[in-house]
């Protein structure tokens, strides 16, 4: 939604992993700096663009010089002016230079010049053939080079103390970009096409972010790209194929909203109560085109929420819902295997404010807990075994017998049930009933309580009795006959096995690895993709738990990965016993 940013750099510890990240991310956008806290104790602007120049390997120009140093920096430079600004509670009063300060002051002109020149180039012939340029010369030059992202402005002051800020504000009024002087890439039949924003045409607008206010109710935030979007109309939503009503629209001024009745193009409105709108969406008077929406990054993290109050179950259900229309890094789902809903996000953090979120802005208090594995069981070889219930307790009783033959099928193979009965020994109406058994029992486990799958259980024997027989005794019987078989069938524990990539800065390479070795992890290749390394490997979900976290560590938050499921496999006995013995344990607490 953004023309153009402006990155902000600590003046004592510079340029750090986030504002490189952020840097790449906004890459098609014109770029700024602003160098802050320059009153802060050991601050130094120098120190600053260097650690600017190493990280992201460009070379920002200074706009404004601070004018003091630490605690007695008291105001800034204007380098284009030649003049210089002190501050006094906020508002700065005009002076002149200091003799010590305008030979660093000239020399910066000079590198403003330069860079003002290799933005146009009837600018760069004057200036090879006179060697300077007018002022306003130098702005067009600047505003030139800008655009097309060749040129970095860096600016300097303290946001606390308010110094620097009123000329900042005035270079962004004279040579960033106006919207209109942008373009949008839209897709129109499944081509993708570059477009100038424009206030002429059919509307064509982007909803960017979605939030949800407790009075309200959903607000969508709008970027206009072209046209004008009207209160009291009717739109179409493209993304949705959806018609939506616009009632009111607002202008956001801090904390107030401004009823206005159109917004144009290169405005940012918000419009409350669409009922099918969210991020992401594209509106138009009816036209088939999209804007390309920004591409979000898969969300890594992930934990098990719970409400602290029992009652609260269905409403923390309603409100995760709102937060993760509003939120698309943030991925909700109830993981039927292991019963719990599962929150995925970006990192701890990211979980730590949804939590705070939570508190704040509906009431509901919850609290995050390790997911639990959804481990499988299977068997590894063929197995028979008799599954007999028989029961007599005064008048009608209870009798089924089965004799069931097990055997394993190749990972992703499933669940076959095959009858081969011959001679009605097990009557045909109870045939369903033992097979509804057998999958109940595979349902429960047999070594930890986890589902048994990848097995073909054949029913080729068992007996009935022509009054005692019913659907309920061959069911169990079923049941009893595939525990039976199982004990005998070599079982094991699987475990899912996860496709991490992982992209790290090259210096961090073995320590990954290494790292990933130890979580019992195969690295199974590795590639190169700009800057970064991409290692690809298969690990065990149960080692992956705190990855994120765990990564961040290590690669002092340079290296970032996704993931995704892949199959099961073996867990090594040793593990997969601790894992048995900890599910009996709790069976057992449980039966108390």
């Amino acid at each position: 939604a953004a023309d153009s940013i402006i990155l902000v750099v600590d003046g004592v510890s510079g340029a750090q992993v986030q504002t490189e990240k952020i840097f790449q991310a906004a890459h098609q956008l014109p770029r700024a700096f602003f160098i802050n806290k320059l009153e802060k104790e050991n601050a130094n602007l120098e120190t600053a663009i260097n650690s600017i120049q190493e990280l992201l390997e460009v070379k920002p120009v200074p706009l404004t010089l601070p004018f003091g140093k630490e605690s007695n920096f008291k105001g800034v430079i204007d380098v284009i002016q030649g003049k210089a600004f002190v501050y006094e509670n906020g508002k700065s009063k005009e002076t002149e230079i200091p003799e010590e300060l305008k030979s660093q002051w000239e020399e910066a002109k000079e590198k403003v010049i330069e860079a003002a020149a290799e933005g146009d180039d009837e600018l760069l012939e004057k200036y090879l053939e006179e060697g300077e340029l007018s002022e306003e010369e130098i702005w067009k030059g600047l505003k030139e080079s800008f655009l097309e992202g060749k040129f970095f402005p860096l600016f300097c002051g303290s946001a606390y103390s308010l110094i620097g800020l009123d000329i900042l504000l005035q270079y962004i009024i004279n040579f960033f970009p106006s919207p209109l002087e942008r373009t949008v890439v839209i897709q129109k039949d499944g081509k993708k096409e570059e477009i100038p924003v424009s206030n002429e045409g059919s509307l064509l607008a982007l909803v960017f972010k979605t939030m949800t206010d407790p009075y309200v109710g959903r607000l969508n935030y709008v970027k206009v790209y072209r046209g004008t979007l009207r209160a009291d109309s009717q739109v179409y939503n493209v993304t949705q194929d959806k018609k939506e009503r616009i009632g009111h629209i607002f202008m956001l001024r801090g904390k107030t909203q401004e009823d206005v009745k159109e917004v144009i193009a290169g405005d940012i409105a918000t419009i409350p109560k669409l009922s099918e709108t969210k991020t992401g969406d594209t509106l138009t008077e009816g036209d088939n085109i999209t804007v390309v929406p920004p591409k979000f990054p898969e969300p890594v993290f992930s934990v098990a929420i719970e409400p602290k109050s029992k009652g609260d179950e269905e409403k923390l259900s309603t409100c995760l819902s709102r937060l993760a229309e509003e939120d698309p890094t943030l991925k909700v789902y109830r993981n039927h295997e292991t019963k719990e809903t599962i929150v995925t996000g970006m990192g701890d953090l990211h979980l730590e404010i949804l939590l705070d979120r939570l508190k704040r802005k509906f009431n509901v208090e919850a609290e995050l807990k390790e997911p639990k594995i959804p481990y499988k069981e299977t068997i590894k070889k063929k197995s028979k075994a008799q599954g007999k219930y028989k029961r007599q307790s005064g008048g009608r009783g209870q009798y089924g017998d089965v004799w069931l033959e097990i055997e394993p099928l190749p990972r992703g193979g499933g669940f076959e049930f095959i009858d081969k009965i011959v001679g009605g020994v097990v009557p045909r109406n109870y045939i369903p009933a033992v097979e509804k058994g057998v999958k109940e029992a595979m349902e429960g486990g047999v070594l930890a309580g986890y589902p048994v799958i990848d097995v073909r259980v054949t029913l080729y024997d068992g007996s009935h009795h022509p009054v005692d027989s019913s659907d309920m005794a061959f069911k169990i019987a079923g049941s009893l006959g595939f525990k039976n078989a199982v004990k005998d069938a070599d079982p094991v524990l699987l475990e899912p096995i996860m496709n991490i990539e992982v992209m790290v800065p090259e210096k961090y390479m073995g320590d990954v690895i290494g790292d990933i070795s130890s979580k019992r992890g195969k690295v199974l290749g590795m590639e190169s993709r700009g800057k970064l390394q991409i290692i690809k490997a298969q690990v065990p979900l149960a080692e992956l738990s705190r990855y994120a976290t765990e990564l961040r560590s290590l690669t002092h938050g340079e290296g970032s990965f996704s993931m995704e499921f892949s199959h099961y496999d073996e867990v090594p006995r040793e593990i997969a016993q601790k894992i048995i013995e900890e599910a009996q344990q709790k069976q057992e607490e449980s039966q108390k």
